[in-house]
């Protein structure tokens, strides 16, 4: 099975991180986690994009705030997916971060999910890397299933509290 990066820009994007590390871990996809700069350890973070493939690595997950380039500066250096989280933080509380990270020129694309949606950018990547590995696509339906399961239980306990207060 192909590895995941978890590649952040400040270990203070490690709480978001860690949504993401614990649903892939919870599907069993290897991965691993790194601090990199777009800004203060460029060749680094290019270094770690160029040779992500040989390495293993089948998408990159990169979280950032504030201007956040780390996902662009990756993405630059990989055709490997990239997702990107924008982390909430800093005068505009994101928003900043949200458009460094969506805003992409045409050729370099990177995926981008919610502010803080390290969870989400985690099943992203876990469906990319099913495209070409069954079992892990059975895992994913079998996690929608589950969910869906939980949202129908909590309408039925609605249902009923509200009943009962009625």
């Amino acid at each position: 099975m192909k590895k995941v990066a978890i590649i952040m820009g400040s270990d203070s994007d490690l709480p978001i991180a860690k949504k993401a590390a614990d649903m892939l871990s919870a599907l069993e996809i290897p991965y691993e986690a790194h601090v990199y700069s777009a800004h203060r350890t460029p060749v680094e973070a290019r270094d770690f994009a160029l040779s992500a493939r040989e390495n293993g690595f089948g998408a990159i997950i990169a979280f950032a705030g504030m201007a956040a380039h780390l996902a662009g500066a990756l993405a630059a250096n990989t055709t490997l997916p990239v997702i990107g989280v924008p982390c909430k933080g800093g005068a505009q509380d994101g928003m900043d971060a949200l458009l460094a990270t969506v805003q992409m020129p045409t050729g370099i694309p990177v995926a981008t999910v919610a502010l803080n949606g390290g969870a989400n950018a985690a099943l992203l990547a876990a469906q990319i890397i099913a495209v070409e590995d069954k079992a892990l696509a059975e895992k994913l339906d079998n996690k929608r299933k589950s969910d869906a399961a939980a949202v129908l239980e909590k309408d039925k306990n609605i249902g009923e509290r509200l009943t009962a207060n009625g």
